[in-house]
């Protein structure tokens, strides 16, 4: 029998194809192509003479790829006379050279795109405004936990198509899916969850329309053999049960006549339609801190209810220690653990974190500081005082998030007295004033309300570096 893939294969023999961007997914795309077709054209917006793509181009030539390349400023004029375009994930459909092109039937897909359908194994799908990332990955360590062989990627950064030649149909897929990947998929996973939609991305959607729409398409294929886990607590994606053919389950819901999943008596608790509530684990043994992690437990739980026991949802909600950056249990140093979120480049994003560690009442030291990008610091001072009186400044923003705190600590009459603020140069000096301050109980978290470009490249290297200092106490 010819597989999906094959058919592919045999259909792009003798076709000029397009790539468009030469990033993290596009690169193993074009090492995967070229054997099967030596007809590839390369666009990217780098100059020529631009160092990254030198290397780029330099790593396929010594891997005996030899490409044609089109760059600079106006290298989409040139995307003409190609049988098939795979375009990144961030360049939008109605781009006028891809408009042109879809205009003239031109077939437009994207490396994530074409996996989903030539895919062998059962696929799980995750997409939302939040938590997709933590449930994508807490879904792939339950699977894995009970046994199963997963392959885990999309937006998570790894890209998979290149690997599809060993995934096997008893194989597990674990997918996060971006509105940008999804706004021309039209894919039918197994199983598909949606944590939330909130208004997100709106430099690149038109509006929030467009975004929710990018977001149902996850959804609008699927067929009645399929699963669908929807927040039952989140208005938008609630709503989309009325469009969906597949068996629906809900967390954050209780109801006899479903399948659902929810918290009750400080424990979260799984129950098949019509069958008596299960324990799946009391909220004080889950390892990460925060509501909003309960939620991805949950949601993990019910997406990966046909495939595991139980107990491998209760092993994981007990010993996981969270996504890289994300409120990443970095090392318990005497008994003090030290916490990454370095991916919380927003004032916002912090005020989350904060609330998570406010929730548990764990005594806290926080290292926040980064590059400001014009945002707006209302709530931060008061979500900082809440969670701590042990604050460790470094960054640009240094000076707004300490104005955001003196600001707010008169809504909460705080005694400004009372609060150990200071100031560092560099995150050496953070960490070692933090491990100066902290005493046995207590939480380091570096989450710095700012971007990384003040001293990084991007927030993984900030995360890295200050990771590299902690597991160095």
């Amino acid at each position: 029998m010819i597989t999906k893939l094959q058919s592919f294969i045999d259909r792009i023999k003798g076709k000029k194809i397009a790539i468009i961007g030469a990033g993290i997914s596009n690169r193993p795309l074009i090492a995967w192509l070229y054997p099967f077709n030596q007809d590839l054209t390369v666009f990217d917006m780098l100059e020529s003479d631009d160092a990254r793509l030198q290397n780029t181009q330099r790593d396929f030539t010594n891997k005996g790829i030899h490409l044609h390349w089109i760059t600079g400023k106006d290298y989409l004029e040139e995307l003409q006379g190609f049988d098939l375009i795979f375009r990144t994930p961030k360049m939008r459909l109605d781009t006028p050279p891809i408009l042109r092109e879809l205009d003239k039937g031109v077939e437009i897909t994207s490396e994530i795109k074409l996996f989903t359908e030539v895919c062998p194994a059962p696929l799980y799908a995750v997409t939302g405004s939040d938590g997709k990332t933590t449930t994508t990955t807490l879904i792939s360590e339950i699977l894995k936990e009970a046994g199963h062989t997963v392959y885990t990627g999309g937006n998570i950064g790894t890209p998979l198509l290149d690997q599809i030649a060993k995934i096997r149909p008893e194989d597990r897929v674990v997918l996060e899916l971006s509105s940008f990947q999804l706004m021309d998929m039209a894919p039918n996973p197994n199983v598909a969850v949606i944590t939330n939609i909130i208004p997100n991305h709106l430099d690149f959607h038109l509006d929030f329309a467009e975004y929710i729409d990018a977001k149902k398409n996850l959804i609008l294929h699927q067929t009645n053999d399929r699963v669908l886990v929807l927040n039952a607590e989140d208005p938008v994606s609630f709503d989309l049960n009325t469009i969906s053919k597949a068996e629906l389950r809900f967390f954050n819901m209780k109801d006899q006549d479903l399948t659902t999943a929810y918290r009750e008596g400080k424990a979260l608790w799984l129950k098949k339609a019509e069958e008596a509530p299960k324990h799946i684990v009391d909220e004080q043994d889950v390892l990460l801190p925060g509501s909003f992690n309960l939620d991805n437990i949950l949601a993990a739980a019910l997406a990966t209810l046909d495939d595991v026991p139980l107990e491998a949802v209760e092993s994981v909600a007990k010993t996981f220690k969270g996504v890289p950056h994300r409120m990443e249990l970095v090392k318990d140093v005497h008994d003090v653990r030290w916490y990454n979120s370095s991916v919380d480049s927003s004032p916002p994003r912090t005020i989350r974190t904060l609330s998570a560690f406010e929730e548990r009442h764990i005594p806290l030291i926080l290292i926040t500081g980064g590059q400001d990008k014009n945002s707006d610091y209302s709530g931060l001072g008061q979500a900082i005082l809440k969670a701590t009186n042990r604050i460790i400044l470094c960054g640009q923003n240094a000076e707004l998030i300490r104005h955001a705190i003196e600001k707010e600590s008169a809504f909460m009459n705080a005694n400004l007295s009372a609060l150990q603020i200071t100031e560092v140069d560099d995150y050496e000096a953070a960490v070692k004033m933090a491990d100066r301050w902290s005493m046995p109980g207590d939480a380091v978290l570096l989450s710095p309300a700012g971007t990384s470009y003040d001293r990084f490249h991007h927030f993984e290297e900030r995360g890295e570096y200050f990771r590299d200092l902690v597991t160095s106490l």
